[in-house]
């Protein structure tokens, strides 16, 4: 790990996407993760858009959001599909190599395990010819897929070779999620890792958890689940995992700050998550070393 597997969401940062990417690019990040509403609400329309961000030089490393799509029948899963192939042609235009699939809130969307793997697999299948991969993030509040463990479950269910799980930080904390079950999902299956961190220790009813979650982040290094985050990240490096991570952080007062101070934050962010990792890999690996010096 290193920093230049960091990259900022653009939901972090006010202003125009030239505004994003400059602040981006400036503080030192060379990817960034886009909303499909950056591009297709670009005043000068989508295909302007994706020739600004072709021309900025910025990796995007994936494309936000495909929402309520797996567990749904008829006329309303055919629906869906047609959505998720416009965001995947989305996602093949600005070189999007990721679209992101949260977990389903429908009351219409079946809990059964098998049919929403099937469903998943569906998309991941779609996304082959464009290069575009799936990655299932589980929702905190998800009605039928919350946590993780069973995010991973559907995906290892669909056994698709096209889709991986998305590890938030966010949703986990706010479930109080434990970690030790992470290191039995294979880096390879890990198709992007959200880093973000909240101020209070515990979440007390479900719409404090949404309210937290679209208004109130922090970047990692700045909340209250420091030793939680530390844990994660190593955990998720033991396992073999070597792709992005995204700073995903929803947070009013950011927004009203300018895009450049946000993302010097981030930065400052990266490195500490970084030496969260190095700092405990040179402790386990120092009594090795010292022995090796006694004999």
């Amino acid at each position: 790990m290193n920093l230049s597997n960091f990259g900022m969401d653009t939901v972090t940062l006010a202003g125009t996407l030239e505004a994003k990417l400059d602040a981006s690019r400036v503080a030192g990040f060379s990817q960034l993760m886009l909303w499909a509403k950056d591009l297709v609400n670009y005043p000068g329309g989508l295909d302007a858009a994706v020739q600004l961000v072709r021309r900025s030089g910025v990796r995007v490393t994936g494309i936000q959001v495909m929402r309520d799509y797996e567990g749904l029948s008829g006329t309303l899963h055919d629906y869906k599909v047609d959505v998720a192939k416009s965001m995947m042609e989305i996602c093949r235009a600005v070189g999007s190599p990721l679209l992101m699939v949260c977990s389903s809130t429908s009351k219409h969307a079946s809990g059964e395990p098998a049919k929403i793997a099937r469903d998943l697999a569906k998309l991941a299948t779609l996304g082959v010819p464009l290069n575009v991969k799936v990655g299932f993030e589980a929702l905190s509040w998800g009605r039928n897929i919350s946590e993780y463990q069973q995010a991973w479950e559907v995906v290892e269910m669909a056994d698709h070779s096209n889709l991986g799980i998305v590890i938030d930080s966010f949703h986990m904390l706010a479930n109080g999620a434990e970690l030790d079950s992470l290191g039995q999902i294979p880096g390879s299956k890990i198709a992007m890792v959200q880093l973000s961190d909240f101020m209070w220790r515990e979440i007390r009813s479900s719409e404090e958890r949404i309210e937290t979650a679209r208004h109130l982040r922090v970047f990692p290094g700045e909340g209250e689940h420091s030793a939680e985050l530390s844990a994660l990240v190593r955990s998720i490096d033991r396992a073999g995992y070597r792709g992005d991570y995204s700073f995903e952080v929803f947070n009013d007062d950011f927004l009203q700050m300018a895009p450049e101070l946000v993302a010097l934050r981030a930065r400052r962010s990266a490195k500490w998550v970084t030496d969260q990792v190095l700092r405990r890999s040179l402790q386990i690996r120092a009594p090795a070393r010292a022995v090796q010096m006694s004999s």
